[in-house]
């Protein structure tokens, strides 16, 4: 039997966000009497109907602890928990399903590779490279095991339009690299960085290489395979599935060599009173009840973006994107950051207007039914290297149209008027 549903939606070779946007039940609410306008997507996504009901079926009729019972509804649950990871292999290309690896969060992926793997690897003066547009989470932890191991960190910059500068790439990355870890998407900046090429640079110096993946994967075709990432994270709330869980992909011979992060339940092999002994992949780095409801729901999410076919995803939003800075470019008072080509970019747009400071910007956008995000989206250094405390940013996905930009161009004009710029 089976625990998940693909969705009903018909797609054509191109699909239509408007017939998308009604899988999605909680675009039909209204925010202070308006129709919401969700564009908050790079912070998380919406869910489809069949996602919730995937963990509305889930929790009952099919509710038990996976690997650990012999009964009915372990049995189903093991089942359709373990099925989303043959999914995910076969959505990102990997080529076993003993390389994907369950996490809660693309935060939980880098932080085990830092653990398991840097704390074993890297020694005093290895470098570590990063980019200066990464997020936190593909930036703390290696700050702190840098300092607690007498590492060095190393960091490809950026240009004055957000693309990296690779030009001294051989300056930086150097033969005692251990580890070239950076983001596929930036969150605040949309750009689509070039992580093969830089992935093959990497490894011609012996350095392995961990692609964060959390802004690009819900929005473009992937084969880590192609890329030859080492490590590649991301997290299934932003491309349609439940928060809480995410994903660590690894190469099988490095996972081998490593140790677990999470002792205890599950990750064991035989454990006497002096003594344990591991289990084998992926159940080694899985220790403790699972987030199954999680698992389970994830699975239709991938079943829906498979639905719709990436390539169509990738080229809807090429499209809005384009519309939404050609429509941003009307107003003087704002100024967008990161890459004008769209070919170089995702639809994640952070901006900020000349006279508005961007949380009062999101208050009043809020009051006209529009969801944005303000701050600086968990990447301090990047914005202090922008010179700008925060931002606004609107993200978009699959089930926004160019009536939504319009919408939001619309919501900053009366955010103007209200602090009388217009």
């Amino acid at each position: 039997m089976t625990l998940t549903t693909q969705t009903k939606t018909t797609i054509t070779e191109r699909f239509d966000a408007s017939s998308v946007k009604r899988d999605f039940p909680i675009l039909e609410r209204e925010i202070n009497g308006r129709k919401l306008v969700y564009l908050d997507n790079a912070a998380t996504s919406q869910k489809p109907l069949c996602v919730i009901d995937a963990l509305d079926r889930y929790y009952r009729s099919h509710n038990a602890n996976v690997h650990r019972g012999l009964h009915t509804l372990s049995e189903e649950s093991t089942a359709a928990y373990e099925a989303t990871r043959f999914k995910v292999a076969g959505f990102i290309g990997a080529a076993k399903p003993e390389e994907v690896i369950y996490t809660h969060g693309t935060t939980e992926s880098i932080n085990l590779v830092a653990y398991s793997w840097g704390r074993k690897n890297i020694r005093k003066g290895d470098r570590i490279v990063l980019t200066h547009m990464e997020h936190h989470a593909n930036l703390v932890p290696w700050i702190a095991l840098a300092k607690s191991l007498g590492a060095e960190l190393e960091y490809i910059p950026i240009d004055s339009e957000g693309n990296l500068v690779l030009d001294r790439i051989g300056e930086i990355i150097t033969p005692n690299t251990a580890l070239v870890s950076l983001t596929h998407m930036s969150n605040v900046l949309g750009t689509i960085n070039p992580v093969k090429k830089i992935i093959e640079i990497a490894h011609d110096r012996n350095a392995l290489s961990l692609v964060d993946a959390a802004q690009s994967l819900p929005h473009m075709p992937l084969d880590v395979v192609d890329l030859d990432a080492d490590f590649l994270a991301f997290s299934a709330h932003k491309m349609l599935g439940p928060t809480g869980f995410g994903i660590l992909y690894g190469k099988e011979s490095i996972l081998d060599d490593m140790d677990p992060f999470i002792l205890g339940g599950d990750m064991i092999n035989k454990v006497r009173y002096d003594h344990a002994d591991w289990a084998e992949l992926p159940n080694k780095f899985e220790g403790g009840t699972p987030h199954i409801a999680g698992s389970i729901g994830f699975a239709p999410a991938i079943d829906y973006l498979n639905n719709l076919g990436m390539e169509n995803v990738r080229a809807h939003e090429m499209e809005l994107t384009q519309y939404a800075l050609d429509r941003l470019s009307e107003l003087r008072s704002i100024r967008v950051f990161g890459p004008r080509d769209v070919d170089r970019r995702g639809g994640a747009i952070s901006f900020s207007d000349s006279d508005i400071h961007p949380h009062d910007l999101a208050q009043i956008l809020d009051t006209n039914g529009v969801a944005v995000r303000a701050g600086h989206h968990c990447a301090q250094p990047l914005h202090n290297l922008l010179g700008v405390g925060s931002t606004a940013r609107a993200s978009f996905y699959i089930y926004n149209t160019p009536d939504d930009v319009d919408r939001l161009i619309d919501a900053i004009h009366e955010a103007r008027r209200y602090f009388g710029h217009e």
